[in-house]
């Protein structure tokens, strides 16, 4: 069975013409598929013999609501939504002044392993198709009512890491038949899989590429990020120039600020110096507290955002959203991992 959202127009197209299908049934089947139908008998201009053909040579992903919380402070909107195989990922809608953006999964799970992230806890189960990535977009916007108009990458799972299926699902979101968001308005963020990211520089796309940085010295970051172990802050540094010179695109750095970690002013003094004449900024990010964690959030965001800024490096401090309803990555599924693991017989997936 062909999961038929995963195509994009061509794909379809030339499916279609091997079904002795005229080329324009692509275009119409494209559109119905990311208004966000459910099955193919809502696609009504199509004719009912090619509506059966497509039911039973392909299906349509439909996720489903498992638990949605809204902030009472701020309107974020956090979804956990199950998939047709039971598993369960996270998508956050948050609201700005610049208008509505979705924070989306690329996995179930992540291998990983980064020590304040909730998402890692118990690995990598799978990685998400390219349709079940848009799903989050289309179903979000369907549910919410809310028009989206930009796109994080910064949900569970690593987007580098599922590689084939999230640039499949870049081209699938930017195409103007369909949910036609631009990748200007798309933002990736990788953990620092450096050859993936040479890989990327490649395609040329016009996204933001943001790096989870976190440490600016390889004890700190090896500590908190198993993959540097392998990898090296120089070698990501470099990897990064690189990028830029090759994309023309700015790179944002993430930096979860933690307690007595990664805060001191030698750290910020020696991000200043691997930053030095690299375009970019610093998203410095409030750590979100993770019950399995022992680490805390940092009581020094704003002294190390103007040591920063007064060495030249432009730095911003992340606006914490829901904040009330378990908005960082990885905590809702995880409350729903053991809720079902309390009751197996619900789902055998999990």
């Amino acid at each position: 069975m062909l999961d038929i959202k995963s195509m994009l127009p061509e794909e379809l197209g030339a499916w279609l013409k091997e079904l002795g299908q005229p080329s324009f049934r692509a275009k119409q089947i494209f559109q119905w598929l990311h208004r966000g139908v459910t099955s193919f008998d809502e696609m009504t201009n199509l004719p009912k013999t090619l509506r059966e053909t497509l039911r039973t040579q392909s299906y349509i992903t439909v996720p489903t609501v498992e638990r949605k919380q809204q902030s009472a402070l701020d309107g974020t909107i956090k979804y956990l939504w199950r998939l047709r195989d039971g598993n369960c990922v996270e998508t956050v809608l948050m609201r700005y002044q610049h208008g509505n953006t979705v924070c989306v999964s690329c996995q179930v799970g992540c291998n990983m392993g980064c020590v304040f992230c909730a998402s890692t806890l118990g690995g990598k189960v799978r990685d998400l198709e390219p349709s079940e990535i848009l799903d989050q977009v289309i179903f979000t916007q369907l549910d919410s009512g809310a028009e989206i108009s930009n796109i994080v990458m910064m949900g569970i799972g690593e987007p580098l890491d599922n590689f084939d299926n999230v640039t499949k699902f870049l081209n699938l979101v930017n195409y103007p038949d369909g949910v036609n968001i631009g990748m200007r308005h798309i933002s990736l963020s990788t953990c620092g899989l450096v050859k993936k990211i040479d890989k990327l520089a490649q395609l040329g796309l016009q996204l933001t590429l943001s790096v989870s940085l976190h440490a600016p010295d390889d004890e700190t970051r090896s500590r908190l990020m198993p993959v540097n172990r392998a990898v090296g802050v120089d070698l990501l540094m470099d990897t990064c120039r690189r990028y830029f010179e090759q994309t023309g695109r700015r790179i944002s750095y993430e930096y979860a600020m933690i307690d007595g970690i990664n805060d001191s002013d030698a750290q910020a003094d020696l991000l200043v110096k691997r930053l030095k004449g690299q375009p970019g900024h610093v998203n410095l990010i409030p750590l979100n507290h993770v019950e399995e964690s022992p680490l805390k959030p940092s009581r020094r965001v704003r002294q190390f955002q103007q040591r920063l800024e007064a060495q030249g490096i432009t730095a911003t401090v992340r606006r914490k959203l829901g904040s009330d309803i378990d908005a960082s990555c990885g905590q809702l599924r995880r409350k729903q991992m053991k809720q079902d693991q309390l009751h197996p017989g619900k789902d055998e997936a999990l």
